[in-house]
């Protein structure tokens, strides 16, 4: 099959609109599934991991590729919390059409504009399914004018539902200007001419339909202002120009668990979905270009599998990959070849010889191949750029139950780390903790069942410890003076050091004024040693200071009984003479917070916000969504992403990064010492 036969469509849009209903209904109607799945029930195609079937909502990415009218159409299904956006962005990097699935009951929500947006910096086309239009309250005109408010005039119509809420019975097509039925539960449409109630209705909108798609065609547009309708076939071929440049952005409509309107979405994607040479080229790295030969693919997601290995998602963008071909990975420097490649639908396997351009596959054990990755032929010298994904939102301290997790912990988050690259494991030296981040509670959450069910490890989880740092406020003049004599040998050591504030953000300076060699050069390494070393350890509540200048210039030594120890001691000594007269500040970590949520809770957040001694920095408007930016400490962003669900019901998102470190109030001061007391 040529790749003009191929079609490549994400299903995106906010959590329960309906998109793995609706792969499982374009699957069914195909022919490639004898049975139509549920959610509710677990047993759909696309969400086979245990965690979603538990879950009844999906977090990973699944294939569901099926044929339809000689083309093959790779619908790839994705989750809707914001939590697994990663596996969204893998997704719309390898598709050509980005399909909003956009409930008739909720309209447009806070997700599905950002999704938009990201399809837009990829450079996809897009379109959109209203669903649920059996649903009760469902309005298809009502998210019509939500998604024109939202995304502009370029949304048109072009199926417009027949009935409405328990009374769908079927579609009717703005192009050919027929009805689509569906009785008996079939999802195959009895077709048939318009209801004479709808001739207005769909005259109106076919009107907008028209205008829109000559908007897309000097050409079209010069002749109908001069009285010429476009024929269906020039609608056809404008409509699918305009998806292609972006300037169009068709809507269908049905309803997925009934079969409405899904074969008419199945042949809109062949008739008007973008092929794969139409797609804009990936992203790639500097001083790379895709080459007119050879093979280049992107592997979007790997995934562990525990009978098979490391299996690779891949989509070819230049040549093919035939089976057994060797190909490189630039990025790891290694060589791998593809000797078992296969399509998969769900968690089943088809082996395949070859993968045309513009398909997507899989392979298995090429174990130091990551999501990201390019293969390509040896000797070609094109990269295609990794995906730019978003910094944790949430993390977790992690422990394992027993020594037998202890061993396989590290492996297992490694393997973790390398299937879901917006993970990120760290050690935190300050607070001796291994640190799992994530995007929200439902990803760590989703993370520690994974370690458990597939990698065998168990852990207990916490919040981890704020990290807080210590500075200096004041300055003192010590004397750090180590004697120990205790027969033979002693132990001498004496340094004279002034401690005092250093610039912000310069962390610790260790400066020699030492004159006339009152300590000899080769101890003074040992005497910044110490220094640091007591630093390190705090002088007020247990953290590190930083942002301190420790001048050593003067001390003593003896011939006989000073060594680098000694200096060492006459360092943490001095730390600790001055520490009563250096006034130490708690410094908290500070992060830069932003927030989409829909207008009508802003008031709510912003007083939330203020309640945990955030800082307002700006307030913007995006499509239909607000965008709030604030500075909050980290001790009171922990369980953020628990508190805005709640505070929204799953309608706002956010993202967060590190950004500075400043004096936390004498409240939050005194509750740190405490705690710290209390440990003790």
């Amino acid at each position: 099959m040529g790749s003009e036969k191929i079609r490549n469509v994400v299903l995106v849009g906010h959590s329960g609109s309906g998109k793995t209903a609706l792969a499982e209904a374009l699957l069914f109607a195909a022919g490639a599934t004898t049975r139509m799945g549920k959610v509710e029930d677990g047993n759909t195609v696309t969400d086979f991991e245990p965690e979603e079937r538990s879950r009844r909502s999906s977090v990973s990415l699944a294939m569901a590729p099926f044929d339809w009218d000689g083309h093959r159409i790779n619908v790839i299904d994705t989750p809707g919390v914001s939590d697994f956006i990663g596996e969204v962005r893998a997704a719309m990097r390898v598709a050509d059409l980005a399909l909003f699935v956009v409930s008739a009951v909720d309209g447009v929500e806070v997700q599905t504009e950002h999704l938009w947006r990201l399809a837009e910096e990829e450079g996809i086309a897009r379109a959109v399914f209203v669903n649920k239009l059996d649903r009760e309250r469902a309005s298809f005109g009502r998210t019509l004018q939500h998604l024109k408010d939202v995304f502009g005039t370029p949304i048109a119509p072009i199926l417009v539902p027949i009935g409405a809420e328990h009374s769908l019975s079927g579609v009717a097509n703005l192009v050919g200007g027929k009805a689509y039925t569906y009785a008996g539960g079939t999802m195959k449409a009895a077709e048939s001419e318009l209801p004479d109630s709808m001739h207005g209705e769909v005259a109106s909108l076919h009107t907008a339909l028209v205008e829109a798609v000559v908007e897309t065609d000097d050409a079209m547009l010069e002749k109908y202002l001069e009285g010429v309708e476009p024929s269906g076939t020039q609608l056809i071929s404008g409509m699918h120009r305009g998806m292609v440049q972006g300037s169009a952005f068709p809507v269908l409509c049905g309803s997925a668990t009934r079969g409405i309107g899904v074969d008419r979405l199945a042949q809109f994607i062949v008739d008007f979905g973008p092929r794969p040479d139409e797609r804009p080229a990936p992203p790639l790295a500097a001083g790379s270009r895709l080459p007119d030969s050879g093979v280049v693919a992107f592997v979007f997601k790997t995934m562990s599998d525990p009978y098979v290995g490391r299996i690779s998602l891949f989509r070819v963008f230049r040549g093919v990959v035939d089976v057994d071909v060797e190909l490189e990975n630039p990025t790891r420097h290694v060589n791998g070849r593809m000797h078992n490649v296969f399509t998969m639908r769900g968690k089943e396997h088809q082996d395949v010889r070859h993968v045309e351009a513009g398909d997507i596959a899989a392979v298995a054990k090429l174990e130091a191949t990551l999501s990201g990755d390019t293969l390509r032929s040896p000797g070609l010298d094109v990269v295609i750029a990794p995906l730019a994904l978003p910094n944790p939102t949430m993390s977790l301290a992690i422990f394992p139950r027993s020594q037998h997790d202890e061993e396989k912990l590290s492996t297992a988050l490694t393997r973790a780390v390398e299937d879901d690259p917006t993970l990120r494991v760290t050690r935190n030296v300050v607070t001796n903790e291994t640190v799992l981040s994530g995007l929200g509670d439902a990803h760590l959450e989703v993370t520690v069942s994974r370690l458990a069910a597939r990698f065998g490890v168990a852990v207990d989880t916490a919040l981890p410890k704020i990290p807080y740092r210590e500075t200096i406020r004041g300055k003192a003049d010590v004397e750090g003076k180590h004697k120990k004599q205790s027969g033979g040998r002693g132990q001498f050591g004496v340094a004279n050091i002034r401690f005092e504030p250093a610039p912000s953000g310069t962390g610790y300076e260790f400066v020699n004024e030492i004159k006339g060699g009152s300590i000899p050069k080769q101890y003074l390494p040992a005497v910044d040693k110490g220094v640091q070393e007591a630093l390190d350890r705090g002088i007020l509540a247990g953290y590190p200071v930083v942002d301190v200048r420790a001048i050593v210039y003067d001390g003593k030594f003896h011939a006989v009984d000073s060594d680098e120890l000694s200096f060492r001691m006459a360092g943490i000594m001095a730390v600790k003479e001055a520490a009563p007269k250096l006034n130490a500040a708690l410094l908290e970590p500070i992060m830069r917070v932003t927030i989409r949520i829909p207008e009508d809770l802003m008031g709510d957040v912003i007083g939330d916000l203020n309640a945990k001694r955030g800082r307002v920095l700006g307030m913007d408007s995006e499509g239909g969504t607000r965008v709030v930016t604030a500075e909050v400490p980290l001790a009171e962003m922990q369980r953020y992403a628990i508190d805005l669900r709640s505070l929204t019901s799953g309608r706002g998102f956010f993202e967060m990064e590190m950004d500075h470190y400043e004096e936390a109030p004498p409240h939050e001061t005194q509750k740190v010492i405490a705690a710290l007391q209390s440990d003790d």
